[in-house]
């Protein structure tokens, strides 16, 4: 069957995530995005595995589901599709260690099949950190080794490295990784058969290095909170076991490929400095040596640059039996433009609220309805943002050094324009400004 599956989030523990990271919330925001498998998250936080223990069950599929789903809440009048939640057992772990006199910083998710192997990891590391002091642990261990102590519980626990271009915590990161897979996991490399390509890259930026052509390129939110489920996920056609999804990672049948946020939106895709207001191409960061025009400081080299540096291919190449991916948009960030209000302000989730009770949830929305449907429930304006969207017609302004670039799907003054006119067909193929443009070729899943 065919599933979407978001297997990095956090709790409530970790540090600068919302309050309301509950297990009940993140159940309820998965139906709302139409999520069938979500990570349970920071399953080595104490307090966090207790709730486990108390409120999830397993489905002896390797999965969980919550014993009391929520039936009353502020989200109680939400007529979305009902849809049979289930739990992954995920953890994301901060390694800071010195290996070949470098510090190196790197994160990593870790997924196991029941709450004994939880158990039995959370005790090996209790003594390499303190786990209570957040829900993503700092750990002074090598990755390598604590790739070790997950292969030494349970063969069917495994690791694979979070946001891997990240500056400041990854494996390839410029800041404190590695410039190779290999010379981070060492003689433990084989048992690596994912990476997370974070919010900041897409698996074409990947397809550029052929040291990752054995590598599955997974997606996934990195949620701080319930709201931001499934900005990143996974399409998946299998059993819906634990067993199965881990063994279309290793061997890519039955994953289909990944949502992506377009990397250009990422906090971390170009070079720059934030408190200074510089963001810098590749090129133009190499003409200052790296440093600062305004203030002289380093710059903070992004994730494209990282990329182009270890990369061997001029272009990328989609290696063989590697899946499609497709880009999305928050259906709260195109109301806010629609709108021209926050994301967070009433009008738009008003709107939100609406589109989700009447269509099903939001994964549905943006992929599958009809446009003609979209035009008949919310006009021909709404209908064009979703056209552009599917099409890749969207204008870019990108991240650097922490700074979310913003994502567009209408450039300045054209919804005035739009919204004056009595009529526009939402399925033209020509749209009405010719400088909206396709920022990448098309991947379709």
């Amino acid at each position: 069957m065919r599933y979407i599956a978001d297997l990095h989030v956090h709790s409530h523990y970790s540090h600068a995530t919302s309050k309301d990271l509950s297990l009940e919330s993140l159940y309820q925001w998965a139906q709302i995005k139409g999520i069938d498998i979500i990570g349970t998250g920071d399953f080595t936080h104490p307090q966090w595995f207790q709730e486990l223990q108390t409120k999830l069950m397993s489905d002896g599929s390797g999965f969980f589901r919550l014993k009391e789903p929520p039936q009353n809440s502020a989200l109680s009048d939400l007529k979305h599709q009902g849809r049979d939640v289930r739990f992954c057992l995920t953890t994301e772990i901060s390694t800071i260690y010195s290996h070949g006199n470098q510090l190196h910083k790197n994160h990593h998710l870790l997924y196991a099949p029941d709450l004994e192997t939880v158990s039995k990891i959370n005790t090996k590391l209790a003594g390499m950190g303190n786990l209570n002091a957040d829900g993503r642990p700092i750990l002074r261990l090598p990755a390598r080794d604590l790739l070790e102590i997950v292969l030494e519980v349970s063969d069917r626990a495994y690791l694979i490295p979070a946001h891997i271009w990240t500056p400041w915590f990854s494996t390839l990161g410029s800041k404190a990784g590695y410039n190779s897979i290999e010379a981070c996991f060492r003689d433990l490399t084989a048992h690596i058969f994912a990476l997370e390509t974070g919010l900041s890259s897409d698996p074409v930026m990947n397809w550029k290095l052929s040291a990752l052509d054995c590598y599955t390129m997974i997606s996934n939110s990195d949620a701080h909170s319930p709201q931001k489920l499934g900005r990143e996920a996974n399409l998946f056609d299998t059993d819906l076991t634990y067993n199965a999804m881990f063994e279309a990672l290793k061997t890519r049948q039955g994953f289909l490929g990944t949502f992506e946020f377009f990397p250009e939106g990422g906090k971390y895709h170009m070079d720059g400095h934030r408190k200074c207001g510089i963001c810098l191409d590749p090129t133009a960061t190499q003409a200052y040596k790296g440093l600062c025009p305004v203030c002289s400081k380093p710059l903070t080299v992004g994730v494209l640059h990282r990329v182009e540096e270890l990369a061997d291919r001029p272009q990328p190449r989609q290696p063989e039996g590697a899946p499609n991916f497709e880009y999305l948009i928050p259906l709260p960030e195109i109301l806010s433009e629609i709108k021209s209000a926050s994301p967070n302000s009433k009008v738009v989730q008003q709107q939100f609220w609406q589109i989700i009770g009447a269509f099903g949830n939001e994964f549905t929305f943006l992929r599958k309805v009809p446009l003609e449907d979209i035009q008949q429930h919310l006009g021909q304006v709404f209908a064009e943002a979703i056209r552009r969207l599917r099409n890749q017609q969207v204008c870019l302004t990108p991240g650097y050094d922490g700074l979310y670039g913003t994502i567009h799907v209408f450039q300045p003054g054209e919804l005035q324009q739009l919204n004056g006119q009595r009529s526009l067909r939402a399925t033209n193929a020509n749209p009405p400004v010719a400088a909206a443009y396709s920022s990448k070729d098309t991947y379709q899943i």
